[in-house]
């Protein structure tokens, strides 16, 4: 479920009119000639969420979204969009072979790499059972 999951977020996210006007990528892993901003799944992990009748997983990812800002403030507005848009992600995927239980945000961290550019990866928590 986790690799169903992963392909349903990334597609939700990339099909949003909004980030799709302010990033120049959504994709799986760090994109290697992107300009920035671009937004990446770049890891997840998956254990045991089942019942004894029915298989489930808690799958964890991180997002990392790559711009470019001398302004420590510089990404917010695009943070804000991208939790939104998770957020709001539907919990029928049964298309998917899967249903969304859960979905929560764990934590983000901001950092600053090189020269005005700034990173910013934010950890969710899905809990999903099979559809």
């Amino acid at each position: 479920m986790e690799i169903p999951f992963r392909a349903v977020l990334i597609d939700w996210l990339a099909n949003d009119p909004a980030l799709g006007a302010a990033l120049n990528a959504v994709v799986e892993e760090a994109p290697s000639r992107v300009a920035l901003p671009w937004l990446a799944l770049t890891a997840s992990a998956s254990t045991n969420w089942g019942t004894k009748t029915l298989a489930g997983r808690e799958i964890r990812v991180a997002l990392e979204l790559n711009f470019r800002s001398d302004d420590p403030l510089g990404g917010a507005a695009l943070v804000a969009a991208i939790e939104a848009r998770v957020e709001s992600l539907p919990y029928d995927q049964a298309a998917s072979g899967f249903r969304i239980a859960s979905l929560a945000m764990l934590k983000a961290r901001a950092e600053q790499r090189g020269e005005a550019v700034r990173v910013v990866v934010l950890e969710y928590r899905a809990r999903v059972m099979a559809a």
